[in-house]
Parts: structure tokens; C-alpha cells; sequence
């Protein structure tokens, strides 16, 4: 299971976090900025590894019994 969050404007995605990764990654020259000023924030990071645990893990056994 993989927590993948992405932010878009104008429907490009500038910045995305991804779980497997562990960080922030940026694509453009705004989102390589922010997700250099969000790497250096280790309460950010431990936010959103913890999102996993906490939207991912808990919602997916719901999901398996629906199916």
C-alpha cells in the first residue's frame, strides 16, 4: 500500500509526496522549492508518513470486504 499525496494548479502537478519515497518531490521550479522547504520540516515528513497509517491502513480492510 502506498500513501501518495500530490498537489496540482492549473492542472499541473508541481509537487507530490509519496510514501515508498519517503519525501517530498518537486517537478516544477515552485514545487522543487517547496518540497525542499517541506523536507527540512521533520514534523511535515512525520505528518505524512503517518497518513499512511492513518487514511491507508485503516480504510483498506472496508474496501476488501466490499469487493
Amino acid at each position: 500500500i502506498e500513501f501518495i499525496r500530490s498537489v496540482y494548479y492549473n492542472k499541473l502537478e508541481f509537487t507530490r509526496f509519496s510514501s515508498s519515497v519517503g519525501k517530498f518531490v518537486g517537478f516544477t521550479e515552485y514545487g522543487v522549492r517547496n518540497a525542499a522547504a517541506w523536507n527540512n520540516d521533520p514534523s511535515k515528513l512525520s505528518a505524512m508518513k503517518a497518513q499512511k497509517e492513518v487514511y491507508c491502513l485503516n480504510h483498506v480492510p472496508g474496501y476488501y470486504r466490499a469487493a
